[in-house]
């Protein structure tokens, strides 16, 4: 008994975890498969939740046939009553009828059931010893010329723990039985019984064709498992064989745990259907580069590259080239201040940058055929990625990839303006060239000071200057014209520096560039994206999980 128990504890808490797992994946599928696939787990749930919390120990049993199967009279040979008014004098109504057995009041199952003629049945003690707990219905005729009777069949074959489906020797083969409620309802076998009633009108021979025949209807319809009972409402015959039945389903008390769990089954698998099971691709790297790269030709990564590279060679020829000639190349335009990416202030120090206060660059703005291509990478990107998947999944992808589209102008400009372009280090060597450039100059103007002494002395007829000669040269002319050459040659060497700095430079800007632009990336089209796909794999594993 105390493993029975355990048992059923252990049923009940994996039967919770399936619905919730189901609910889990409703909500991640919202607006996203078919609304109808959603709307059937949503009502599954709460019919779910609120039968699990409505006298868990209890049985439903619902008697559902055509009419003149013999349901009423059925119900009454069961319940030892004459509640079920039987043949003509049935009265068309839409409600069905309720016996319980039990100490335990089934009146809030019953209201929850909306089941308004109800009886408690008083028993023989040993009977209802066996069937305590047990909930008899007998439901309106499934093929019934009213409406209201057939939808009321329809919904309590939703609610109801186990279904007893009655049939007569001439209908038991009916398609409207078979195409509309056993069909649908092959999942259900384990709680699905089906007795052939009025089995005293057969002889025995033509009794066992009807139950062979009946039983290969039901095996091809998936349905083998289903029991098959011959009884008699007349005569009594099969009565006491079918308490029994329904005594062992009341004992085991796990008919309302396997009707929810075959149906938790059907409706995850419905939504797995809208669903789809393919799994959910990861972003490729060779997606995410070539749409980096699209974003950094449409936010100008080149046209800041090429600045980078004019100003270090700007800036480094005015550092060290020949002084008496650099300052002419003051008078051109810096690449870098007039994209408004210069980060060096006066006396070239480096300001620091101050996100909250960086206004837009001087770029500019994409054109028709960048916005073009930007809008390519990403559908490319969605389609890659959200390839295999239904069609709700591929919408959302796609509007996932697009949902922060406004934002990426602005947001690659001020990625472009608060990207450090490492343009004020790697520049010591400047300032010893400029000193040496200078020092120079100071040589030329002493060689000229010297010379100039000469001529000045010779015109006021004063005794000469000592005449100095180096290397077979005179001293002064050695100090000017070594001067100049010298500055001009160390001009040409740092040229040859400054070219490669410059280089270097734009090299290092455009991956820093680079890196802002997919951080940007990242933020505005990959994480969304990454978002949904995850949402898809989450679903999909929450369905495997409400389906196993």
């Amino acid at each position: 008994m105390v493993q029975k128990l355990l048992a059923r504890k252990d049923d009940s808490a994996r039967l919770v975890e399936r619905i919730r797992a189901l609910d889990t994946a409703a909500g991640l599928c919202e607006g996203r498969v078919d609304d109808r696939a959603v709307a059937e787990a949503r009502r599954l749930i709460e019919q779910a939740d609120r039968r699990l919390a409505i006298s868990g120990d209890a049985t439903v049993v619902a008697l559902a046939g055509a009419t003149g199967s013999g349901k009423s009279s059925t119900f009454n040979a069961l319940s030892g009553t004459d509640m079920a008014v039987v043949g003509v004098r049935r009265p068309t109504t839409s409600q069905a009828l309720a016996a319980s057995w039990g100490d335990k009041s089934a009146e809030e199952l019953l209201d929850w059931l909306k089941i308004p003629r109800r009886h408690a049945v008083e028993d023989d003690p040993a009977e209802a010893a066996a069937l305590d707990g047990l909930v008899l219905l007998d439901l309106p005729d499934h093929d019934s010329t009213e409406l209201s009777h057939r939808m009321e069949v329809d919904r309590l074959v939703q609610l109801v723990d186990l279904l007893v489906w009655v049939v007569d020797p001439q209908k038991y083969a009916d398609a409207a039985l078979h195409d509309r409620y056993l069909k649908p309802l092959a999942r259900h076998a384990d709680v699905m019984m089906v007795v052939l009633n009025q089995a005293d009108t057969l002889t025995p021979d033509e009794r066992d064709q009807c139950l062979r025949d009946l039983e290969r209807l039901l095996a091809a319809e998936g349905l083998g498992r289903v029991e098959v009972l011959a009884v008699s409402a007349v005569t009594g015959e099969g009565i006491a064989e079918l308490r029994r039945l329904l005594a062992r389903q009341v004992a085991e008390k796990k008919a309302a745990a396997r009707r929810l769990a075959a149906d938790v089954t059907q409706a995850a698998e419905l939504l797995a259907g809208a669903q789809g099971g393919a799994r959910a691709k990861g972003l490729p790297p060779q997606a995410i580069d070539r749409l980096n790269r699209t974003l950094a030709r449409a936010a100008g990564v080149p046209i800041v590259t090429d600045a980078v590279r004019n100003a270090w060679r700007l800036r480094g020829g005015l550092a060290t080239g020949w002084p008496v000639l650099a300052w002419v190349a003051k008078f051109k335009p810096d690449p870098l201040r007039r994209l408004h990416l210069d980060r060096l202030g006066a006396g070239g120090r480096r300001k620091e940058l101050d996100p909250a206060r960086i206004s837009r660059t001087s770029l500019p703005a994409a054109g028709g055929v960048h916005d073009a291509r930007v809008e390519s990478a990403l559908r490319d990107l969605a389609d890659e990625v959200s390839a295999g998947l239904s069609r709700g999944w591929v919408d959302a992808v796609k509007a996932a990839a697009r949902s922060q589209h406004a934002l990426l102008p602005d947001s690659l400009d001020r990625a472009m303006a608060t990207t450090d372009l490492d343009l004020d280090r790697h520049r010591r060597w400047w300032t010893l060239v400029r000193i040496l450039q200078w020092l120079l100059v100071v040589v030329v103007l002493a060689g000229l000071g010297w010379l100039g002494s000469a001529f000045v002395f010779l015109y006021l007829q004063l005794p000469p200057l000592p005449r100095v000669a180096w290397w077979g040269l005179p001293a002064p002319t050695v100090l000017v014209v070594g001067g100049v050459i010298a500055g001009l040659l160390l001009a040409g060497l740092s040229r040859i520096g400054v070219e490669v700095g410059a280089r270097r430079r734009a090299a290092r800007a455009g991956r820093a560039l680079r890196a802002a632009i997919g951080s940007v990336s990242k933020t505005r089209v990959l994480d969304p994206v990454t978002a949904e796909l995850e949402r898809y794999e989450q679903a999909r594993l929450a369905l495997e999980q409400a389906r196993s």
